[in-house]
């Protein structure tokens, strides 16, 4: 037991310090080779968060755990919008100005009610592993598009671009890209033998140790960005970090199950928890672009999230 502690907690810490080192690597070598930054904001910097939850999966699904990889990545995008921004939005009110932003909530639904319709068979197949990933390809191409052919301020665009490391040699960021390329797949593999040393100590399903221990392990980079976010009054880039992650998670993340190991879903990963992770989309969308003129999160809306996240981790493991 001690044992799969040691392997989960090492694996965890070296999986989020790992992931937050290979985006500073890839971000400041694409800066380097003179990408635009906005470019460079919407795609390594926003979707880098990402990282654990994209190597759990794909190791989690090698070794025949795909429950475990679907449920890392409907709990992390619960995890992220009800604890993460809860906690954030208890820091101080979250207020939401920029266009890209607006346009990217709504578009997370709609990627999430994608993936739903593709579950709800109870079988994620390779070709809905084909489906999500070239839905994915597709949005990222459209936001690319949108932010290059506009030329007007964006906050969200300005605060990303102010986290692109600068001045880092070549060299320096290809040693970090390379770092992280090693230990991500490395430290995700001793994080899910942990998890899975775990479960069967206590009974726990694959499913439920997707949702629960290793969701909210792997959402620590989100965390830690909109802790730093609102401390830096970089508001959009806070909100934007966990929407940026979802969409990631539910379409690019998804697919890898789908892909790598295709089969049969837990069935309550088809219904309760994808019903779960819509509601908080929709509720985040209510939430914030209908808050009024402000069009901001306060630290009421922030109770409501972690209560809201409490409540489902008392379901889940009620059920189990």
């Amino acid at each position: 037991m001690l044992v799969n502690i040691l392997y989960l907690v090492v694996g965890l810490a070296v999986l989020v310090w790992s992931a937050d080192r290979f985006v500073y690597g890839a971000a400041a070598f694409a800066r380097n080779l003179g990408l635009p930054p906005m470019l460079i904001g919407l795609t390594i910097v926003a979707m880098g968060s990402s990282a654990p939850e994209m190597f759990v999966a794909a190791t989690a699904s090698m070794e025949g755990m795909s429950d475990t990889a679907i449920g890392n990545v409907l709990g992390s995008n619960v995890a992220n919008i009800t604890l993460i921004l809860g906690i954030t939005a208890l820091l101080g009110a979250l207020s939401v100005t920029s266009e890209t932003l607006k346009r990217e909530i709504p578009l997370m639904i709609a990627a999430t009610v994608l993936a739903g319709f593709l579950l709800h068979d109870g079988v994620l197949s390779r070709i809905d592993g084909l489906i999500l990933l070239g839905a994915f390809f597709a949005l990222m191409g459209y936001l690319i598009y949108q932010a290059l052919s506009n030329k007007s301020a964006d906050a969200f665009i300005d605060e990303s671009d102010a986290e692109i490391p600068k001045g880092v040699p070549t060299l320096r960021a290809v040693f970090w890209i390379v770092v992280g390329m090693v230990l991500l797949p490395l430290s995700a593999d001793w994080m899910v033998d942990g998890a899975v040393g775990i479960a069967k100590t206590f009974g726990l399903s694959d499913l439920v140790i997707g949702l629960t221990i290793i969701a909210v392990g792997t959402s620590l980079p989100e965390l830690a960005a909109c802790v730093a976010g609102v401390m830096k009054k970089e508001h959009d880039l806070a909100i934007g970090n966990i929407v940026g992650s979802n969409v990631f998670n539910i379409l690019a993340v998804m697919a890898l199950p789908g892909l790598i190991a295709p089969g049969e879903v837990d069935a309550q990963a088809s219904s309760r928890d994808f019903y779960m992770v819509l509601a908080t989309s929709c509720a985040l969308a209510i939430l914030v672009l209908s808050s009024g003129a402000k069009k901001q999160l306060t630290r009421w809306h922030g109770v409501l999230l972690l209560l809201t996240f409490i409540a489902y981790q008392i379901v889940i493991f009620s059920s189990n």
